[in-house]
């Protein structure tokens, strides 16, 4: 029982290590160059105690890069509609848990262990920058593309585009899709989030399994 307790011991002390040095070390080492005089684009990092999402401000081209949203019945083009927030989670856990009071075992296991992913997309009005689950970046051009990039790559793509999720949303103005890559303890929804912010040439920490440890490294480093 001693050498239990003792493994244990070192096992908490070595995730925990892992855990600051991962927010501690940037990633990249060295910040990226940003393309001059091609004007910014503003986003936003949306963060609660476990999940991190990435909102894009919606204009026509964003509009035309995922019009499989409207042609699948989503609100894109409402004249209220001001950002596309995406997210990438473990399928379970995101379709099965919509609010806490729901939260299940066998979710909770897979997301521990090994799970399918998704994609979440929600249309939403403005945003109050100024809350402090909200984070805002700017970024030149040509990496506000290569980020809309990366959010496209991530979706399981079907004979006829991205594949939607039947009856899986929690309102009229989301909607889950099937994902590329599997969901796991290590590499879940906020090291996607630090991945894509990465793409998008802004610095986060080497590994960023908890939105708290994203964000102390998003105000470090950029």
């Amino acid at each position: 029982m001693r050498k239990l307790r003792r493994f244990l011991a070192m096992l908490v002390a070595a995730v925990l290590l892992a855990a600051a040095l991962g927010t501690l070390v940037p990633r990249p080492l060295w910040p990226a160059a940003m393309a001059g005089g091609e004007g910014a684009r503003h986003i936003l990092v949306l963060k609660n105690p476990i999940h991190t999402d990435i909102a894009i401000p919606v204009d026509d081209g964003v509009r035309r890069r995922f019009h499989f949203l409207a042609d699948a019945g989503l609100p894109a083009d409402a004249p209220a509609a001001r950002y596309l927030v995406f997210g990438w989670g473990g399928r379970a856990f995101y379709l099965e848990t919509p609010t806490w009071s729901e939260l299940k075992a066998v979710p909770v296991l897979k997301a521990l262990t090994l799970d399918a992913s998704v994609m979440h997309v929600d249309i939403v009005g403005a945003i109050a920058e100024a809350h402090p689950d909200v984070a805002g970046f700017d970024i030149d051009e040509q990496h506000f593309s290569a980020l809309l990039d990366y959010i496209a790559a991530s979706f399981r793509q079907g004979p006829e585009g991205p594949i939607a999720i039947d009856n899986a949303g929690y309102s009229s103005f989301d909607r889950f899709y099937e994902a590329n890559s599997h969901f796991n303890a290590l590499i879940g929804c906020n090291t996607w989030t630090a991945a894509a912010l990465r793409t998008a040439g802004l610095r986060t920490g080497w590994w960023n399994p908890l939105p708290v440890s994203l964000e102390v490294s998003m105000r470090l480093y950029n």
